[in-house]
């Protein structure tokens, strides 16, 4: 590549629309399956659990994936999808950190991002924002929570949504709040088909 050419760097752009809900992925560090675990899991739903305490917002559906993260939620009271995240990527990645530092050495070298300048940092999580979409009407809030739901199908990794334990599936559909209480009674009806 020509030296004086700066190569253009992908930004997430987000529009807080009040009253829009939205549709938000975000990848593990190099699309590493950095949620293969069941630690690694329990502390995003934990993270999640605290964002919600600390930043009004509704959640109506989620899939964690071995590499990459599916939420749909609907922000009150002015909360912005970057508090959200930052509140729930940083605890996660910090949690990470601890535990690699005592437990698993090995791990650190998979999370090292070393710069050109030769900086070396940790990431659990890929630079960027991720991804973000506002869901502008009940039709696609619905098709949005479907694809969610059959995110692990599609992978192959399961054969029902049910048996996919880091999803919001069985919560959606019993109501019970398992393993993170999902708020279904600010989710708008799905429209009716004509």
């Amino acid at each position: 590549m020509d030296p004086g050419i700066v190569p253009h760097r992908k930004r997430c752009r987000r529009w807080d629309v009040e009253f829009d809900a939205h549709c938000l992925t975000f990848s593990c560090f190099r699309r590493q399956p950095f949620l293969r675990s069941g630690r690694a899991c329990g502390w995003f739903l934990q993270a999640l659990g605290e964002a919600k305490r600390k930043h009004p917002f509704d959640l109506w559906a989620y899939v964690l994936m071995p590499e990459h993260v599916h939420l749909i939620l609907w922000p009150r009271d002015g909360t912005k999808i970057s508090a959200i995240l930052k509140g729930v990527k940083l605890s996660v990645a910090n949690r990470c950190l601890v535990w690699a530092r005592a437990h698993s050495r090995s791990f650190l070298t998979r999370m090292e991002d070393r710069r050109p300048s030769g900086a070396v940092s940790h990431r659990f999580w890929q630079r960027g924002g991720g991804y973000d979409r506002n869901l502008r009407n009940d039709r696609e809030v619905h098709e949005k929570i479907l694809y969610v739901h059959l995110n692990p199908i599609r992978r192959g990794l399961v054969r029902n949504p049910e048996d996919w334990p880091w999803s919001s599936v069985r919560a959606f559909a019993t109501g019970l709040p398992e393993p993170i209480p999902l708020d279904l009674a600010s989710l708008p009806p799905p429209p009716l088909h004509t």
